[in-house]
């Protein structure tokens, strides 16, 4: 150490700020390491949920197509659109019935306060990843007994206990929690995760061009967003 005091303080800032730039090199050197690995998962989250959509679905009609077609027909003959699905795909749904009511169908989500009652004129859009759950079973039922129409998304279109309730069948060729059971190591998108984000993405897909169908344009859709916020 300088004996001289002045040149002690001034080496102990010299080592300080060169400690600092060190420092500094070696955090910009992680973050851009930590950067590139969350890049990489962001990209391999997309690529498997995009890998769905390439997927054949015959015998089964293409779920974009057939959405779009339900959906549009709802509307011609001014019909109500009801959603229901339990747990996060519960969530996707909600986000999607927001969606219709944006482009201007009466669209609501099972169980809200509000919600009319289902009649021959109108759609229940279900979702049953795993091929069945005693709440959406039974709900269908319900539909198809008061002459309702029910569209049923699913993962297992041969085996689930709702397709029998379903007159149309929305086919999403995604792992869900009925077949992740064999995974042998642990994955990036676990359970039933591959196939709810397909189903954010298809409806998002589904959006898009029933509103073409419907010649809605983005005002319109736009102040139908609530201003309660």
């Amino acid at each position: 150490m300088c004996p001289v005091p002045s040149l002690q303080k001034r080496h102990i800032k010299e080592a300080k700020s060169i400690k600092r730039v060190k420092y500094s090199v070696r955090s910009e050197g992680e973050m851009d390491r930590n950067s590139n690995c969350i890049s990489e998962m962001a990209t391999e989250i997309c690529t498997q949920i995009a890998s769905i959509f390439s997927k054949p679905t015959q015998p089964y009609p293409a779920p974009l197509e057939l959405l779009v077609n339900e959906l549009a027909s709802v509307a011609s003959r001014n019909g109500r659109v009801f959603l229901y699905g339990v747990g996060r795909e519960g969530l996707m749904l909600k986000a999607f019935c927001m969606r219709l009511f944006h482009l201007g169908l009466s669209a609501h989500f099972v169980f809200d306060m509000t919600t009319p009652p289902i009649t021959a004129a109108d759609l229940l859009i279900a979702s049953a990843g795993p091929g069945g759950f005693s709440t959406v079973d039974a709900l269908c039922a319900v539909a198809r007994s008061n002459a309702g129409r029910v569209l049923l998304l699913t993962a297992q279109p041969e085996t689930g206990s709702c397709v029998k309730h379903a007159n149309v069948v929305a086919y999403v060729a995604a792992q869900t929690m009925a077949d992740d059971a064999d995974a042998k190591s642990r994955p990036l998108l676990p359970m039933g995760s591959v196939y709810e984000g397909a189903l954010f993405v298809l409806f998002e897909m589904v959006v898009y061009k029933l509103g073409e169908v419907l010649g809605e344009n983005p005002e319109a859709v736009r102040s139908r967003h609530t201003n309660l916020e």
